[in-house]
């Protein structure tokens, strides 16, 4: 009997994407699939995207240059300017978005604490 929903086979995927850069670990936190690095939140799984934590130039850029990038809002809450959401219809596809998951580590590793 398989019990792997759509849900934890897009989660799965997108875990075989991220943990494989240096650093990155995953937790649940306020029940979203959750990614750090240097315990600190560089990227999050939540509805049908993913959001990320980027500079505020390079989150505007992507809201207005790419129709799949959002605003993130998970469980309909806003949040800040610096974060945003990919939405793909197949968590594969986020592998195109390998470079973006980067920036967001890198923009996150070398954030003063706030």
């Amino acid at each position: 009997m398989n019990t792997d929903t759509p849900e934890s086979d897009r989660k799965a995927q997108i875990d075989t994407l991220l943990l494989k850069l240096p650093g990155v670990s995953t937790r649940k936190i306020n029940g979203l699939d959750a990614y750090f690095v240097s315990d600190k939140m560089f990227a999050c799984i939540s509805g049908n995207g993913v959001g990320l934590r980027l500079p505020v130039a390079t989150a505007t850029e992507l809201q207005f240059s790419r129709s799949n990038v959002v605003p993130f809002q998970p469980g309909g809450m806003a949040s800040s300017r610096e974060w945003v959401q990919i939405d793909r219809a197949e968590a594969v596809e986020y592998e195109k978005d390998l470079d973006l998951f980067q920036a967001s580590l890198e923009f996150v590793k070398a954030a003063r604490n706030r």
